[in-house]
């Protein structure tokens, strides 16, 4: 007990070494990238605000596709494994900490061993032994440090790309379900248009049978009716698996969705979307600040290889206690303390070969993350066009829509009066349909375009 004072000014001195102890290796600092002023030139270049600033459920107004992205966010499989993952390296983080404090451990054990030499000479060898055992590897050139810089960076990455997960199961979840009530609107313009074809083929009949007409006219409407109705079943069957994607994406067997109407949808929709200042991209996109912490980690790779060309200093302490005689046994203390300077000779270029490598992986980790600052920008950009656009083609179509509506009724008109053909009825029927898939199409695209700005400007997570 006499030397316990001793081990503890031991360990405080140590302490004391290994706090002031240097960190060797370069500091981790973010590539320098000179930014656009702007994310694109329709954009204020002084507006802080984005729409990426947003919830979603402030984006997307539609409260049954609300609740579909919250059950997707709590049931998704993908999402559910990308926070275990957090949870692995959370505690794969705590271990590299571990290793920068001194390890305690407790040795107890007793043995009874007889010897018999020759058959005359018995010996009768009890021992009753207590030890803690105190292990330590100082940090003197910073291994260990850079090692738990390392396994936090990970654990950041994998929170990083957690959110990246949610930014893109919440852009995914939206889109599938304005296909779906894009899906709808396309059978209610078919079954429309199949009703249309029927009374069609009614009066061409009347007009056959009365010999008005030829029979041409007559088959000719037939073949249209038929032509409709199988554009049906096709319909049907992917609105089906659509459904079938979006239970998928909430992590449940398939289910009839509950949707609204794609006009519904279309007026709960922002009208305006700002984009924010470029610099707000590399902060609010989670898939760039998981690219940063990758870079970060195999900064801290380097600057474990290059210490690895330096000694390490490994400090051992016993305190026990050892007796023949249990009555003995507290009476018996004994210390034992020793230093392992281990340092590396010859190793033929082995650990200068490793941290040259581990360079170049740094070097190879600046260009992945330069790659995925572009990648951002140019989605963003893309997405801003794309919207933009999307009004634009959506006016010109609404406008084709309503031209193909009235020569439509124009021509069922004329052709019930006498004055065009069949064929010239078929012409307008098939235009206005096609204008109608056309609007439909149109509206989709314009919210889509609305789910792709809000992911490319990195919305979707909090």
């Amino acid at each position: 007990m006499k030397h316990t004072p001793y081990i503890l000014i031991a360990i405080g001195f140590i302490c004391l070494l290994t706090a002031t102890s240097c960190k060797l290796g370069k500091a981790y600092v973010r590539p320098e990238m000179e930014l656009p002023g702007q994310l694109d030139s329709l954009t204020q270049a002084d507006d802080t605000f984005s729409l990426a600033d947003m919830h979603w459920w402030e984006v997307y107004g539609d409260t049954i596709l609300q609740q579909l992205i919250r059950k997707t966010l709590e049931n998704n499989k993908d999402m559910l494994a990308s926070i275990a993952r957090i949870k692995e390296l959370a505690a794969l983080k705590r271990v590299d900490l571990g290793k920068m404090l001194p390890h305690f451990d407790a040795d107890i054990h007793a043995n009874r061993e007889v010897e018999n030499y020759g058959g005359n000479d018995r010996d009768v060898m009890p021992e009753i032994h207590g030890a803690m055992l105190i292990s330590w590897e100082i940090d003197l050139w910073g291994r260990l440090r850079w090692a738990y810089e390392r396994s936090n960076a990970e654990l950041l990455q994998a929170i990083d790309n957690q959110r990246a997960l949610q930014v893109s199961l919440v852009a995914q979840v939206a889109q599938s379900y304005f296909e779906l009530s894009a899906l709808d609107n396309e059978l209610s313009i078919v079954k429309q248009t199949l009703r249309a074809r029927e009374e069609g083929l009614r009066l061409a009949k009347l007009r056959f049978e009365g010999g008005l007409t030829s029979e041409t006219p007559y088959q000719q409407a037939q073949v249209e009716l038929a032509r409709t109705a199988t554009l049906v079943p096709d319909l049907e069957r992917s609105i089906a698996m659509k459904e079938n994607e979006i239970a998928l994406l909430a992590g449940e067997f398939p289910y009839p969705i509950r949707r609204m109407m794609m006009d519904e949808q279309a007026e709960l929709l922002p009208d305006e979307l700002p984009a924010g200042l470029p610099s707000s991209l590399l902060e609010r996109r989670p898939d760039v600040q998981a690219a940063e912490k990758a870079l970060i980690a195999a900064n801290a790779d380097v600057g474990i290889a290059f210490t690895n060309m330096f000694p390490r200093l490994s400090l051992t302490a016993n305190w026990g206690l050892e007796s023949e005689e249990f009555k003995d046994f507290f009476s018996s203390p004994y210390t034992f303390i020793s230093a392992n300077l281990l340092a590396p000779l010859f190793s033929f270029g082995q650990n200068k070969a490793k941290w040259r490598a581990q360079e170049a992986a740094y070097e190879r980790e600046v260009y992945k993350y330069e790659k995925q600052v572009l990648v951002a920008f140019k989605d963003a950009r893309d997405a801003i066009i794309t919207f933009n656009k999307s009004k634009d083609v959506y006016n010109s179509r609404k406008k084709l829509e309503q031209a193909a509506y009235s020569n439509n009724k124009l021509a069922n008109l004329q052709y019930i009066k006498g004055y065009i053909s069949y064929l010239d009825v078929l012409d307008a029927q098939r235009g206005y349909f096609d204008a109608q898939i056309s609007l439909s199409q149109a509206v989709l695209g314009k919210q889509l375009a609305l789910v792709q700005l809000y992911k490319a400007l990195g919305g979707g997570w909090e």
